[in-house]
């Protein structure tokens, strides 16, 4: 079982370090005003968003291996919440490869302020749910 948990940490772990970079290469890119660079962020943001693909799907199907194991915690507050922010990050993460998309096709509509901000929302997130997993309230 701790294996498990372990690989759920690290995937995870994978997960939010893309989404930690890929809004910032939104920011450079929306900077951009050479086509060879446009391109150039093109291809970084398609390949590093296929790894936070692979990052968010390991980390799923681990989570759910772990809740298997311990089907009790479904019951319990502090994961209900932890599991509605996990769902917020997933939307998120769509959220992402939409505008990865959007970049692709020159049909960007935010500039590099916006994608600061838009930056910010992973760092939440995570914060909220390390404190959920660590501090476990109303256990």
């Amino acid at each position: 079982m701790l294996w498990i948990k372990a690989l759920h940490v690290t995937a995870m772990v994978t997960w939010f370090a893309g989404l930690f970079y890929l809004p910032r290469l939104f920011v450079y890119h929306a900077d951009t005003e050479d086509l060879a660079g446009r391109e150039r962020f093109k291809v970084m943001e398609r390949r590093l968003y296929t790894m936070l693909n692979i990052g968010m799907t390991a980390t799923i199907v681990f989570g759910l291996w772990v809740l298997s194991f311990e089907p009790v915690l479904l019951g319990l507050w502090w994961m209900k919440l932890k599991l509605a922010l996990v769902a917020l990050l997933i939307a998120y993460h769509l959220w992402c490869g939409r505008l990865v998309r959007a970049f692709r096709d020159d049909r960007n509509l935010h500039g590099s302020r916006w994608y600061r901000y838009f930056n910010e929302a992973p760092s939440l997130l995570l914060l909220a749910i390390v404190m959920l997993v660590i501090v476990r309230p109303w256990a």
